[in-house]
């Protein structure tokens, strides 16, 4: 038995300019963290060499190419197994929530199938298949930003190269200052889920026609990052986030709804500084950056959503049970 756990991640600034028609003309960059809701993956050999998977449904298969889940198809096709497999994933985050399920799930995936073959990888290397498989084997329109903070943790500056690298800086300030930017992150869970593929094709369309919008959101990942990385007025990253968000809700018509907006401004009026709303858009959660003296008011606007408390995670997906 084989367990991996792998985090999720909030992002506050420069989201989309991971997208790869963004990236390959231009550099793009987000300021990320990784936080302590995590994905479980357990691989397991059964007494068989059939393929048992277990995740919000069950297969039960003889091959690969019989698999329905296409993550777990191409994973196993990647990492060369082909039966005698059970995969069960459990998460602490519904999918589709804006927090990076699935490629928490595909990093998470990738490190228990090569601890299975008792073989080390990387953080760098699982971030890059996992890209593969979903970029490319997939042909999903998202990202690189998930799959990057997903494998390597922490509080971090990643930034997207046209040549196809990736740099991952971690944002090192004073534990005062994270402890500040901490303390004033607020984050809501709103009902319902989102489909980030229909949502993300729409703002991958609109790249070429908002190209100074998408160059503002690295500009502000930019700031953000000097901001902690100086110690300096925290207070600012709120304004970060409400600029950044309402960049972001121009990108689309499906981005928000009625009910986010509707939301957003009584935080706001309550005394929110900013946020946003994490993932491609549609639903899911919302993140607020609010002093300690508002939080209570905010709490009470917003009472009808759910207060999610979480912590930043220093570690990106590892094993964590092996036997």
């Amino acid at each position: 038995m084989i367990i991996s756990r792998t985090p999720f991640r909030i992002s506050f600034a420069g989201g989309g300019t991971d997208l790869p028609d963004y990236y390959r003309t231009k550099t793009g960059c987000v300021v990320s963290t990784a936080i302590n809701k995590y994905m479980f993956i357990s691989v397991h050999r059964p007494f068989d060499n059939r393929i048992r998977l277990k995740y919000s449904k069950t297969e039960l298969v003889d091959s690969v190419d019989a698999i329905e889940h296409p993550i777990i198809r191409e994973s196993l096709r990647l990492t060369s197994i082909q039966g005698g497999i059970e995969i069960t994933s459990v998460s602490d985050i519904p999918a589709q929530a804006g927090l990076g399920s699935s490629s928490s799930f595909t990093v998470g995936l990738l490190h228990a199938l090569y601890a299975f073959k008792g073989e080390y990888v990387s953080s760098e290397r699982l971030a890059k298949e996992a890209c593969e498989i979903e970029m490319i084997r997939l042909g999903e329109p998202v990202g690189k930003q998930d799959q990057f903070i997903a494998a390597h943790g922490g509080l971090q500056f990643i930034q997207f190269n046209t040549d196809e690298t990736v740099f991952v800086d971690p944002v090192v300030c004073l534990p005062e200052t994270k402890k500040k930017f901490h303390e004033r992150l607020m984050l809501f869970h709103c009902s319902g889920t989102r489909n980030a593929r229909e949502i993300l094709t729409g703002q991958k369309k609109l790249v070429s026609r908002k190209i100074k919008d998408w160059d503002r959101m690295a500009a502000l990942a930019a700031e953000c990052k000097d901001v902690l990385l100086n110690n300096g007025d925290i207070g600012r990253i709120g304004a970060i986030l409400d600029e950044g968000w309402t960049l972001k809700r121009s990108m689309g018509d499906k981005i928000t709804n009625e009910g986010i907006d509707q939301w957003y401004e009584r935080a706001r009026k309550a005394g929110a500084a900013g946020g946003k709303l994490l993932g491609a858009g549609g639903g899911g959660f919302l993140l607020f950056f609010v002093e300690p003296d508002r939080q209570q008011a905010v709490c009470k606007a917003l009472s009808d959503l759910r207060l999610i408390p979480f912590d930043f995670e220093p570690q990106g997906s590892k094993i964590i049970y092996l036997s």
